[in-house]
């Protein structure tokens, strides 16, 4: 049984008399932000063993641990009291941090001991949020992450992009949620965080993916993106995952949803239930410096008829896949490489991630691909809006980076020999609405526009040439500014 616990309320989910396995209940609990349940309580709970609180993430709720995944039941057959609490979906770790901090006291009061938290993904900022910054921390003896962004995701910079940010839109993935987990105000978040006298009180573990989906998928597509940005989960970077001063656990073969189940990574942390928790040997966590590969080229719009996008595919290119994201599942598409042989077997899937859930992808990968101008062609009968992503691999994609100092943006070349042309475009936000759409710097000015305390996102598409060899690239920053002008997420 579970049992569900409001302000008011204590009401008991019976099991039904055939059911034998724990968890089962007549119904899912509401979901309703600020409600917590009780899993079954074991028939013998060891003393040393600690009530485990599990905290999903970003777009989710409380059944994500029982519902097509066993981790409510693995807790339950290895002896584990559980509790599970539903938070908001889509509002930033500020909002659950203060809604958590005040349940975490509740359920602290309900066992009479604490409680180790398991977060997954976005639960883990949350979670933090409630220790350091909302008092929470005497009730909780350690928090394991399970690929929990800590300096946020460059797939939710790309949501808020100038090419992405207006589907995102459409298709409602644009919230305090996702933008709080922007690059730039996760920069933000860490320097509020990690320099407050509460970060030390708790010590963190954490674990991280670094398999995909399946070929065409919403993870597939996430982590052929995130790879420029280094091994990921097809959500979330391995480097992302890691806090400088938690002990990482483990870094394994998990894609972002595989690596709560209760099959996969139970057994890997269920050490660090106890009371008597071992002092792991492990040394804490070394997060990477490195300068994000250009790997990418984006375009987007709407249309009604026919539509085309032309893209160059520099000589040398290993492979290079398109994915036309669209609105639409029945989007024709016909695409021409430069010797006018036509491709239009794409692989059709709907996303189910967290930034742009719902729409579709149409996927192509083509293997040393002939160099020159391809053409990408699409006829809809409908008004259709869409977003194309070009990804390459191929030796030019570390040519260019980006990089900022105090709102001074540079591209930094590795090769003298490459001429490039920059085309940067801005999109101002503050408290999550934009303020200010397709800024553009004078010519050869590439400086933040000083539009007050805000996130900057940073599109720049880029034309290079090395020879005759031309390519297409486009980059994607954010940034966010404070109220006293510093800049966070250089």
């Amino acid at each position: 049984m579970i049992k569900k616990i409001s302000m008011t309320v204590l009401a008991l989910f019976l099991l039904l008399p055939s059911w034998s396995q724990a968890g089962s209940w007549t119904e899912d609990p509401s979901g309703v932000p600020g409600q917590w349940y009780v899993g079954t309580s074991p028939s013998y709970v060891a003393p040393a063993k600690q009530p485990i609180l599990f905290v999903h993430g970003l777009n989710s709720s409380s059944n994500t641990w029982w519902n097509e995944n066993n981790m409510y039941e693995t807790a339950y057959q290895n002896g584990y009291e559980t509790a599970f609490i539903d938070l908001y979906p889509t509002k930033n770790m500020w909002d659950n941090g203060a809604l958590l901090s005040q349940k975490i006291r509740d359920i602290y009061n309900y066992y009479g001991e604490k409680v180790v938290v398991v977060a997954h993904s976005k639960g883990g900022i949350d979670t933090q949020s409630a220790l350091v910054h909302y008092g929470a921390y005497p009730y909780v003896s350690r928090v394991i992450t399970l690929s929990t962004p800590h300096y946020g995701s460059q797939l939710a910079d790309l949501a808020y992009s100038c090419w992405a940010g207006w589907l995102a839109g459409i298709l409602g993935s644009k919230n305090d949620a996702t933008y709080s987990l922007q690059t730039g105000y996760m920069s933000y978040f860490r320097s509020e965080t990690d320099q407050n006298a509460n970060v030390s009180k708790v010590p963190f573990y954490t674990f991280g993916g670094t398999k995909w989906g399946s070929f065409g998928s919403s993870l597939y597509w996430g982590g052929l993106y995130l790879s420029g940005y280094g091994s990921n989960d097809g959500a979330v970077t391995v480097n992302n995952s890691r806090l400088p001063y938690a002990t990482e656990l483990k870094v394994g073969g998990w894609n972002h949803y595989s690596i709560k189940e209760g099959s996969s990574t139970f057994n890997l942390f269920k050490d660090y239930l106890n009371e008597t928790t071992i002092n792991s040997s492990k040394a804490l966590t070394q997060r990477a410096s490195f300068n994000n590969e250009a790997d990418s080229y984006f375009r987007g719009g709407e249309y009604s008829g026919k539509t085309q996008e032309k893209i160059q595919v520099e000589e040398g290119a290993s492979s290079v896949t398109f994915d036309w994201m669209s609105n639409n599942p029945s989007s024709r598409l016909i695409l021409k490489d430069p010797e006018n042989k036509i491709y239009s077997s794409f692989n059709v899937s709907k996303d189910e991630s967290d930034y742009f859930n719902g729409a579709y992808h149409h996927t192509l990968t083509i293997k040393t691909p002939p160099p020159g101008e391809w053409t990408l062609e699409s006829d809809s009968q409908s008004l259709d809006k869409y977003l194309l992503n070009v990804s390459f691999d191929s030796m030019m994609n570390d040519v260019v980076s980006v990089s900022m100092d105090q709102g001074q943006i540079s591209l930094k070349k590795k090769d003298r020999d490459v001429s490039i042309q920059e085309d940067m475009t801005i999109e101002f936000y503050k408290n999550g609405k934009i303020k200010e759409s397709k800024i553009k710097p004078k010519k050869g000015l590439l400086k933040l526009p000083s539009l007050g305390e805000g996130v900057y996102n940073v599109t720049i598409d880029i034309t290079g040439k090395k020879g005759k060899n031309t390519f297409n690239r486009t980059l994607v920053k954010t940034v966010y500014v404070n109220d006293k002008g510093r800049v966070f997420g250089q």
